[in-house]
């Protein structure tokens, strides 16, 4: 994976990173590169946070890490979002997300 043409910024305690969600689909799964973005495909519908909550989990579960240290952001309401995972460097998560993109 090209790291060029994502949009990770590495913070003091993390990393932020953009994706665009695409509720309602037939299953959960990173659907590729859009942009600079993370395009996830998830089954959740965009009602009550659920596909928040589904986003947040999906992510924790991806790169092994407790869903208390990712969160969104930017974009609640929105389906580009901006992501933060706690405790993560840039180069554990490009190596963790290789098998995936």
């Amino acid at each position: 994976m090209s790291d060029s043409s994502l949009d990770i910024k590495e913070l003091h305690d993390g990393i932020a990173f953009k994706v665009r969600i695409q509720p309602r689909s037939s299953r959960n799964m990173i659907a590729g590169i859009m942009g600079d973005a993370i395009k996830i495909n998830l089954t959740s519908p965009p009602v009550d946070g659920e596909a928040n909550a589904a986003c947040t989990t999906f992510i924790a579960g991806l790169l092994n890490v407790p869903k208390s240290t990712v969160s969104i952001i930017h974009g609640q309401k929105n389906r580009l979002k901006i992501i933060k995972i706690a405790g993560i460097d840039k180069n554990k998560f490009l190596t963790a997300m290789s098998a995936y993109i």
